[in-house]
């Protein structure tokens, strides 16, 4: 068995519209903050003085001067490569409330998978339903039921640069009705949104006075319940274009509307 990871990192080295924070402390000054908070807890303070007197515990108290290393991370559940639950699409969906992230079912997250190429499309266009019917048509695969659909576009090669979140493709409201048609409940794409860039839509409607052009692809979720997996990586390490398996489970977050993954395919 061969796994390929398809998720790219939290990274606060790398630009991000709204920037990551991690606060680390790494082994010795870790055993130093866990003796300041201990000391000044105040469910504690009483239990330290009446065990240890006015002794603290810093990172020389452990073996070898190290205690645990830890981290604090400040992003947003869209940072990285992220599961897009029908919450984040609208209030309802299909009709009824639509699930937030810890309500997908994770059955719908470890399925059979098929890769579609679109990377001759240009930033800014639309992937329409066309270019999925003709993808589909080159690789002679007809979509089923629960398949999770991975779209590539190449675009993941600008991860690292601010190219990445302007020069990609988008989904249109048309591509994403003809593949959740096939009763797919998950489509992942490797741009930084499952629509196009964001000036090119505000562009378009502010020239046309048309709110079509605004999240399109999203807010078909309002219609039809499915989710998407935004920024994915790797799907041209993926040997074959069907005939694997992705798991893409999405950290239990209470009441969100996203939530960070490990994406990878798995290769029997």
């Amino acid at each position: 068995m061969r796994i390929i990871d398809l998720s790219l990192p939290i990274d606060d080295n790398v630009f991000e519209p709204i920037p990551v924070e991690i606060k680390r402390w790494e082994h010795k000054r870790g055993g130093d903050w866990f003796g300041l908070r201990w000391a000044f807890s105040k469910r504690m303070r009483g239990i330290l003085n009446y065990i240890t007197g006015r002794e603290r515990i810093t990172h020389r108290s452990f073996k070898d001067g190290n205690f645990l290393a830890l981290e604090q991370v400040k992003a947003t559940v869209h940072t990285g490569t992220h599961l897009d639950a029908p919450h984040h699409f609208g209030p309802c969906s299909q009709g009824k409330r639509a699930k937030k992230i810890e309500e997908i079912p994770l059955e719908w997250c470890y399925s059979n998978a098929v890769v579609l190429e679109v990377s001759h499309k240009r930033p800014g266009e639309f992937i329409t339903k066309e270019d999925i019917q003709e993808a589909l048509k080159k690789i002679k695969y007809q979509i089923k039921p629960f398949d999770i659909v991975l779209i590539r576009t190449g675009a993941d090669r600008f991860w690292g640069t601010k190219k990445y979140f302007s020069h990609f493709p988008g989904m249109s409201e048309e591509a994403v009705a003809y593949i959740v048609g096939f009763k797919v409940k998950i489509i992942g794409i490797d741009t930084f949104s499952f629509d196009r860039p964001f000036p090119a839509m505000i562009k378009d409607f502010f020239k046309t006075k048309d709110n079509s052009y605004l999240w399109p692809a999203h807010f078909y979720g309002r219609k039809k319940e499915y989710c998407h997996i935004e920024r994915l990586t790797n799907l041209d390490k993926i040997p074959k274009p069907y005939g694997f398996k992705v798991a893409c489970f999405p950290i239990k977050i209470k009441n969100a509307s996203a939530a960070w993954i490990r994406a990878v395919a798995i290769i029997e």
